[in-house]
């Protein structure tokens, strides 16, 4: 009698988990779905109101335009000076945070002690929580003037976006890289030392190319991250929307150009607007397909 009550809530147990189970699976199910509806909606949204704008403008006047005179007669959409910008500003803050990002995770990962890593990762996760206008109001304050006793002007300019966005992508890529280093099997480290080679060798040629795809995942969230930076950047670039010709001249990206004029733009100008948030959309998906064509390649 008591096998035969123990096998009976043995199989309720066992339909309870599957019943749990089951509706786990379901949910997350519901939950993906959402998701992706979310982002097809907003993809949608923009599009649809964006691209015929730009065919009304032309996409050539559009994209190549260096005018932006949304009140003039007749009205200019000329967005080139915004995508220099947007180019310009984010691969500044990639070819200086990028090398620093990835070798501040090296350190933490394999060289630092246990006393500076609990203070550098303590220091990392307060900067990834910080918010985008607090980084907007200290470089407003403190690089601006800086920068300019340093190099004259007003302060406003390229290189003071492209310094702020290296501190707001750090906490990104030295975190992600990080943990794909540390995801690394301890294997290909003790077979490294069993060679005869030292901590640094091990750790620069074996442990760091075998964490190369989470690296460049985290390359690739920095990019996003500095591309579509728009508060700290509209705080400090200068906003100019001319073709940028120095580093130490202000300039305009399409974020901060959205982001400007959107609360009072009607008709043309708004949908020029959305055109706007198009092109960017296309940019990021574009920097995207390239990291992950070389991030297969660099796999294979």
């Amino acid at each position: 009698m008591m096998e035969m009550n123990s096998v009976a809530s043995n199989k309720n147990k066992n339909k309870h988990k599957r019943y749990l189970e089951t509706s786990a699976e379901v949910l997350f199910f519901i939950l993906t779905l959402a998701s992706i509806l979310a982002v097809a909606l907003i993809c949608g949204f923009i599009f649809v109101n964006g691209i015929p704008a730009i065919y009304k403008i032309g996409v050539k006047e559009f994209l190549f335009g260096t005018e932006w005179m949304p009140t003039a007669t007749p009205p200019r959409f000329g967005i080139f000076p915004m995508i220099l910008g947007s180019i310009y500003v984010t691969a500044g803050a990639i070819v200086i945070g990028v090398p620093i990002g990835v070798l501040t995770a090296i350190y933490m990962a394999g060289f630092s002690s246990k006393r500076y890593y609990k203070t550098l990762k303590t220091a990392l996760n307060l900067m990834a929580g910080i918010p985008s206008i607090v980084y907007g109001f200290f470089a407003l304050m403190v690089i601006v003037p800086f920068f300019k006793k340093l190099f004259g002007g007003s302060g406003f300019s390229m290189l003071t976006a492209m310094v702020v966005l290296v501190i707001m992508i750090l906490p990104t890529i030295i975190g992600l890289s990080e943990a794909a280093i540390r995801a690394v099997p301890k294997s290909y480290y003790e077979g490294a030392l069993a060679m005869g080679v030292t901590h640094e060798y091990a750790m620069g040629l074996v442990v760091v190319p075998a964490a190369k795809s989470g690296i460049l995942s985290a390359v690739i969230l920095g990019v996003g991250r500095a591309i579509g930076e728009t508060m700290a950047v509209v705080m400090i670039a200068g906003n100019q929307p001319n073709i940028p010709t120095s580093l130490f001249k202000g300039a305009r990206t399409m974020t901060s150009n959205i982001i400007m004029e959107m609360a009072y733009a009607a008709g043309l100008h708004r949908e020029a607007l959305l055109g706007t948030g198009a092109i960017l959309f296309i940019f990021i998906l574009i920097i995207n397909i390239l990291f992950n064509a070389v991030n297969r390649r660099a796999l294979k």
